[in-house]
């Protein structure tokens, strides 16, 4: 199984890990993850544990796949997750991330979801991309546009959500 770490200007990302229980508690407990990723019934550091072991860790068993936790260089403080999620009921390898509100508007998503596209690009191959948010996030939605996803329009994951799309490589053109 690959170690895999990435470095960006302010932040580590990196696997998580069991010691991670207090975080993945707090993060998933919070109004916006509980809101528009969904209660995935964290209501201690057992259940954190157990998501961890069950979920999380599992992701990656296949290369590249799974959330990092993202930690501030300076602080060394885990501020959130973001990584990519094979998922059943898509073709497509998924962008997920998710940050405490305490650090949102930092440029944090951005600077981590930026590393994490390039890995699927550089290490995996991959031509595209996807991501899936609810319609009232505006937050989430903002930040896509700006990595250049596009809405996909007529195509529901689940109801209330949104499938996002963005192509990794561009056409070729001849010269001359």
């Amino acid at each position: 199984m690959q170690d895999t770490r990435l470095e960006t200007p302010r932040l580590n990302l990196r696997r998580l890990n069991e010691n991670d229980t207090t975080f993945i508690h707090r993060l998933y407990n919070t109004d916006g993850f509980l809101r528009f990723v969904g209660d995935k019934n964290i209501r201690s550091d057992i259940d954190a544990a157990v998501y961890l072991r069950a979920t999380l860790i599992p992701m990656y068993a296949q290369a590249y796949m799974g959330l990092f936790a993202v930690e501030e260089k300076q602080s060394k403080l885990p501020v959130g997750i973001c990584g990519l999620i094979k998922r059943d009921t898509l073709d497509d390898i998924d962008l997920g991330f998710g940050f405490f509100p305490e650090y949102e508007g930092k440029g944090y998503a951005s600077e981590s979801a930026k590393a994490v596209i390039a890995l699927a690009q550089n290490a995996l191959g991959v031509t595209q991309i996807v991501a899936i948010t609810h319609p009232d996030n505006v937050r989430s939605l903002a930040l896509l546009y700006r990595l250049e996803f596009t809405l996909q329009s007529g195509v529901e994951t689940e109801p209330d959500f949104l499938l996002l799309k963005r192509q990794l490589v561009t056409q070729k053109r001849s010269v001359g």
